[in-house]
């Protein structure tokens, strides 16, 4: 994993989206979504029930995003990613994210988040992450201070090359986070629940996202 030292002029980070628990109504507001801006990513969370039901969740949804040009992610289920042509999966943790590996790489695409420590987040890039990503909700629904977040975030950004997601709990974090040097913005509940629609405040993240490249 190497420093990078990153130039003066960047380009304007992407959009990742993390969709709901609820798989109601997922593929239209995805389909919407991917319509309205530049999305990068989708990191699917799968819903409970049986394995069968999580198959044809992910059918449902693969075309409206991969069609796209979005990489399709399972928030851990590497297995399942290799089985459903998924690109890749989304690891929560080192412990998760390294026997993931053998499974996703090389042809798919391994992310870790989950990551306690900086220490964490330097393991997981030399062990071959493809990103990494900081601020995500925890199992509790409970997330870092936004300082804290693009802490992070700007110190990632300035030494290592592994590219960064930083996750905006509110769409007002998406300019901070940008300008701290993330490569991507994640955006989750908070663009699926928003009264607007879906596809409204995914635009209204890219619009901030353009006003946000000037480098720290």
């Amino acid at each position: 994993m190497a420093s990078r030292g990153k130039p003066a002029e960047r380009s304007v980070p992407r959009l990742y989206l993390v969709t709901p628990q609820d798989p109601s109504g997922v593929a239209e507001l995805l389909s919407q979504a991917l319509d309205a801006a530049d999305i990068a990513a989708v990191l699917v969370r799968l819903p409970g029930g049986e394995e069968s039901q999580k198959v044809s969740h992910l059918k449902a949804l693969a075309g409206a995003v991969q069609d796209k040009g979005a990489a399709l992610l399972l928030d851990g289920r590497p297995d399942l990613a290799a089985r459903t042509g998924a690109d890749g999966a989304h690891l929560d943790g080192v412990d998760h994210f390294k026997a993931a590996l053998s499974i996703l790489k090389p042809e798919r695409i391994a992310g870790c988040g989950g990551l306690a420590s900086r220490h964490d987040a330097m393991v997981v890039g030399e062990a071959g992450a493809d990103y990494v990503m900081f601020g995500e909700p925890s199992s509790a629904g409970v997330r870092p201070a936004l300082d804290a977040v693009s802490e992070r975030v700007a110190w990632w950004a300035e030494l290592f090359e592994i590219p960064c997601v930083g996750f905006a709990g509110s769409l007002d974090e998406v300019e901070p986070l940008a300008a701290a040097g993330a490569d991507f913005v994640a955006l989750g509940d908070c663009v699926f629940a928003d009264s607007r629609g879906c596809a409204a405040a995914v635009a209204d993240a890219a619009r901030r996202l353009g006003t946000a490249g000037a480098p720290v």
